[in-house]
């Protein structure tokens, strides 16, 4: 028995109309009567025809109608993040009214998965750009395919939606000074790929641009705190960072400034476990601006990020480039907000 895939030509034939009629009926481009429309599809179903294939479309168009999205961390853990959601959301609003999809892609595939070096994609974006992230980038754009980069350093050329971390946490640490506050720690976000967690030292060599950003914008204002980078952005490893630094009674800070909103919540976490109270025995401030589930009564003083505004400017300056136009780099302001999460410090 053949196992040939019906084609449209084949509907066409047993619908007794022309390739181009049957076409039109698939396609919606250009009106048919209702009879014709119901003898086509009727035909389709009859010789189990689906639609035209996919792949023949892409390679009419040049184009597979996808836009590669990169992530450094384990794709499962990325979406446990709600600023990464937030900033999805944004994208795949910019990008659909070029109806083009999203794939979720690592940096380097596992054996037979699809990565940024071999995934069919007609743009990429990254979300952030270390090290290991800039050796696979030779290949893509060597490809001519289009990259953006979200918070991040790409290279020249590249087109960048930043952020002002630097200067925004350079306000929360100036609300902790103007408090009283001077024993500070950091609870940072991970200083590279795979990192598992814990003190920073000057030896390490902390290549993700955001997490470096923040730090240099806490140490301004703190030049001498110390940071415990946690092994990502989740609230069970600020608690789990929040622990190490409320261990030592007789050296507990009276602040603890965090790099995102739920390691905050983490810490706030750590801090009831260890007898202490928020705000009266220790400040905590975080970062993003993001609603979370069981903080109340804490309303959390943070920095508020534009995170959908971010991934839809991505997405626009792709749209823009597989037009054949110029994206240029874009950074947002973030917006600081006091809570009831910081006050002057126990005397």
């Amino acid at each position: 028995m053949s196992t040939r895939r019906a084609t449209i030509a084949d509907v066409a034939r047993e619908a007794g109309v022309s390739p181009s009629t049957a076409s039109v009926v698939f396609s919606g481009k250009t009106p048919v009567s209702d009879a014709t429309r119901q003898r086509v599809l009727a035909a389709a179903e009859s010789l189990g025809y689906t639609g035209p294939d996919p792949r023949a479309a892409s390679l009419r168009r040049g184009r597979s109608g996808i836009v590669g999205v990169v992530f450094e961390e384990h794709l499962g853990r990325a979406f446990q993040d709600p600023v990464k959601i937030l900033m999805m959301d944004g994208l795949t609003e910019s990008v659909a009214g070029m109806g083009a999809g999203l794939l979720l892609l690592r940096d380097r595939g596992e054996a037979g998965a699809p990565s940024l070096t071999s995934a069919p994609v007609d743009a990429a974006v990254l979300v952030g750009c270390s090290g290991l992230l800039r050796e696979s980038l030779d290949v893509v754009r060597a490809r001519g395919i289009p990259v953006v980069v979200i918070e991040g350093d790409a290279g020249e050329g590249i087109p960048r939606v930043g952020l002002d971390n630097r200067e925004a946490q350079r306000q929360a640490a100036h609300h902790l000074r103007g408090l009283g506050h001077e024993r500070v720690v950091i609870v940072a976000l991970p200083v590279r790929s795979e990192w598992p967690g814990g003190w920073i030292d000057e030896s390490d060599h902390v290549t993700v641009d955001v997490t470096r950003d923040r730090l240099r914008g806490a140490r301004d204002v703190f030049p001498g705190a110390p940071a415990y980078a946690a092994a990502g952005s989740f609230i069970d490893e600020g608690l789990a960072a929040g622990r190490v630094i409320f261990r030592d009674r007789e050296n507990r800070p009276t602040a603890v400034m965090a790099q995102s909103d739920l390691l905050a919540a983490g810490v706030i976490r750590a801090a009831e476990e260890a007898g202490l109270r928020v705000p009266e025995d220790v400040s905590v401030t975080g970062f993003d601006g993001i609603v979370v589930d069981g903080l109340a009564p804490y309303e959390l003083t943070t920095i508020v990020q534009p995170m959908v505004d971010k991934g839809r400017a991505a997405g626009q300056a792709v749209v823009a480039m597989l037009r054949g136009d110029t994206a240029a780099s874009i950074s947002f302001t973030c917006e600081f907000r006091e809570g009831n999460t910081t006050a002057e410090p126990p005397r």
